[in-house]
């Protein structure tokens, strides 16, 4: 299986790190996705056919290296698996999904990183970032992004992907998640947020997902 690794002080536990994220919302989007990470796979619904098509947008391909933001319990690493990739870098701000997510592949490809992505030390320069049913939950997306950008190889892809329409994705977030949750933006402002860095070629929102993609267009 793979094992979560440690960002800060190795002999420290998780749980006591997490503790001092840099802010209280990170403190409850943890607590929030620590108490349902028990039951997230059961209560996952998966639409392979939608899925490919979002990591067929995502670039997602043989020999690709993909850092797949808030993993949760790994849903999506089957799937990169299959499409022969190079490596898997997940990482999740809960300790819980992403102990669920390490104990779930019995792969050497893949690895799981517990902490704040803003924050965390970048590991590899990445072909693909995907971002799949997790941005709402991000306090600032100029922010997120910009630091996304620092894992990406030049011409590396960001992929933010919803598999549900922007009304349902707005209309899910205003109930029990709504204290952890943005208002999600239509693909015409998130393209807007991710001008100064990316060549966004990909703004899908129609009744069964929401898909903005595109390359990165520095050289950082």
């Amino acid at each position: 299986m793979a094992e979560p690794i440690l960002t800060a002080d190795e002999t420290e536990p998780i749980s006591a790190r997490l503790k001092r994220t840099r802010n209280n919302w990170n403190q409850k989007v943890a607590t929030f996705f620590d108490r349902l990470a028990p039951e997230w796979d059961a209560r996952m619904v998966i639409d392979e056919a939608k899925l490919n098509f979002i990591l067929d947008a995502a670039g997602v391909k043989k020999e690709a290296v993909v850092l797949d933001v808030a993993c949760g319990t790994g849903v999506l690493f089957p799937y990169y698996l299959r499409r022969s990739v190079a490596q898997v870098i997940g990482v999740d701000i809960s300790a819980e999904m992403a102990r669920i997510a390490a104990q779930k592949v019995d792969d050497p490809r893949v690895e799981v990183i517990c902490g704040d992505i803003e924050t965390i030390p970048v590991r590899r320069r990445c072909d693909c970032c995907v971002v799949y049913n997790a941005f709402p939950h991000f306090e600032d997306p100029l922010r997120l992004v910009a630091r996304l950008v620092r894992w990406l190889k030049p011409g590396g892809r960001l992929t933010v992907a919803h598999g549900m329409s922007l009304e349902a994705l707005r209309r899910h977030h205003t109930g029990g998640a709504a204290h952890v949750s943005r208002a999600m933006l239509s693909v015409e402002e998130l393209a807007a947020v991710l001008a100064p860095w990316f060549t966004v070629d990909t703004k899908i929102a129609d009744r069964e997902k929401y898909i903005v993609s595109g390359i990165c267009s520095l050289d950082k």
